[in-house]
Order: structure tokens, then sequence, then C-alpha cells
């Protein structure tokens, strides 16, 4: 099925901006000529692509039509490389799903090593952001899975580093005696959100099997570290971000020498990989530089 290059731009520009009228205002265009092409698009695929609301959301088939078009957007911008027309093209857009703490810690190095490129993050946790590949919604993905997943290279990144970490006042009211069984079953942690499990394997490796310790629920990298030194529990934070909070004093480590190493793989769509050539070599040198390698 051949789609045309205008309808799939219309596309692309309502899901990115949330309305026909902010997508006409990025075309150059009015929002009824959006509509008319949004329209004529689903006409020729029949089937709805655009879920009408504030923001207007895509559907599966609308969102997988819009990374479709993103991969046109790559590829044309690779050939326009390789013929030395790159004078005058415009950035292309990438999706890429990325966990919380590497763009924390590391990732938006990689970001700002790579030239005309605009990215679109999907932040979700390590261990699931192979699922948006599996998808097919994202050309690139960080992840805590060494297998590829069909279709897709991986490439080793290295390991990102935890400890699990308190302030002092909390660790002398909720572990006087030590980190037990059970005082950890009592002592309230933080969860990033509903999928991490970062403090339970913490807590299997080191402490006990099975412990379920009340818990905030904070999807923020640095609200974990702000809630932790303030007493609000404890959590796992990446030693490369929290290294002056330790040297403080400001964070303890709740039992020492305990560190959970996250091996993390920078996984990219092998139909893709010749495209994004230059990213994948971006996030490899910013993960040589702040990730633990050879463990």
């Amino acid at each position: 099925m051949q789609l045309d290059p205008n309808h799939l731009s219309a596309l692309r520009a309502v899901l990115h901006h949330g309305s026909f009228e902010a997508a006409a205002h990025a075309l150059g265009v009015t929002p009824s000529a959006i509509s008319q092409r949004i329209k004529a698009l689903e006409d020729r695929t029949g089937i709805a692509l655009v879920l009408r609301g504030v923001p207007c959301t895509g559907t599966a088939a609308g969102l997988r039509i819009a990374k479709h078009a993103e991969d046109i957007g790559l590829l044309e911008a690779q050939l326009a490389r390789e013929l030395a027309l790159e004078n005058g093209t415009a950035p292309v857009r990438l999706r890429i799903a990325v966990n919380a703490d590497s763009l924390a810690s590391w990732f938006i190095d990689a970001m700002a090593g790579t030239d005309g490129v605009l990215f679109d993050l999907l932040v979700d946790d390590q261990d699931h952001s192979a699922d948006w590949l599996k998808r097919g919604e994202v050309s690139a993905a960080v992840t805590a899975s060494t297998r590829p997943v069909p279709g897709f290279d991986a490439y080793p990144l290295g390991t990102l580093d935890y400890a699990a970490t308190a302030s002092p006042d909390f660790m002398a009211r909720w572990f006087p005696d030590g980190v037990t069984p059970e005082a950890a079953a009592e002592a309230p942690c933080m969860i990033f959100n509903a999928k991490d499990r970062l403090q339970q394997q913490w807590l299997e490796r080191n402490v006990a099997p099975r412990l379920s310790p009340p818990a905030h629920y904070l999807p923020s990298t640095q609200a974990f570290i702000e809630a932790a030194a303030a007493g609000l529990g404890w959590g796992m934070n990446p030693l490369s971000i929290i290294g002056e909070e330790l040297h403080s004093g400001r964070l303890v480590p709740l039992i020492p020498d305990t560190i959970l190493p996250v091996p993390l793989t920078w996984q990219v769509a092998r139909v893709m990989a010749p495209a994004l050539a230059e990213v994948t070599r971006s996030v490899q040198t910013s993960a040589r530089r702040h990730l633990t390698q050879d463990r």
C-alpha cells in the first residue's frame, strides 16, 4: 500500500502536537487541510487512525503508521547524508524508549552527541521498554534484556549500579538494630511505579524473600533522592547521581557494599540500524563514560 507523504506528515503532526490546529500551524496549512488529509488517509487504510479529543491521540493503527512515517524520514535523512545533500534538510524525529534513571544519569549526553535529530522519548521501566519494540512503536530502546527482540540488534552498554539508601534519621528510626527482615517488612520504601521491582530484588538478595514493606509511589528520579534525604522512605538510587549525597552524609546505604547492578542494552531496529548509526555510536560513547563496564 502506497501512502501519500502529505497525509503521513499530517498524521504525525496531529499525534505529536495533540490537535488539528497545532498540526496545521506546524505544517503551515489550514486546519481544514489537516482534517482532509487525515480523512483521506483513514479512507485509504479503511481504519480509524486518530481519536479526536483533547488532546488528539492515535489508535493502535494510527501510532503504527505514524511510526512508519518516522522511519521514512530517518531513511531519507540517511540518503541525504550519503549523497551530500544535508544542507537545508529539516531535523528528523526519533522515538526511543528509555528508563527514567538512564535519562537522569547518562542518556542526555548521548542525545547531545547527535545532530539533526529531534528526540521523542517514552519513559518506561528498563524491564518493560522492550515491549515498546515488540509493538513497533519505537525505533530503539534502552532495555534490561540482553536477548534481542526479533528484528532488532542488541548492543551491551554496561551496568547502572544502584544502592539502597536512606537518611541517617530514617535509619535510626526504622533500623536501630540493623536491616533485619522484621524491620524491613515495616520500614516504608519508595517505588517508582507498579513496574518497578528494584527494591524487591534488593530485599530478596540481601535481606529476605517475599517481604512487602509499605511503599510510597514516586515516579521521579529526583523525587526518589529528595524523599530519601527527607526521611520519607528508603529506595534504590543510581550511584552515579547520588555521590554528593553519600559524601555529605545526607544519604547512607542500608547495608554497605550491597550494590544492585542492572545491565543495560541498546536495541535498535535492524532495518533502521544504518540510519541510526550515529545515534548508536553516541549512546555507546556516553554509556562507556557513565556506566560500569566489564562486570
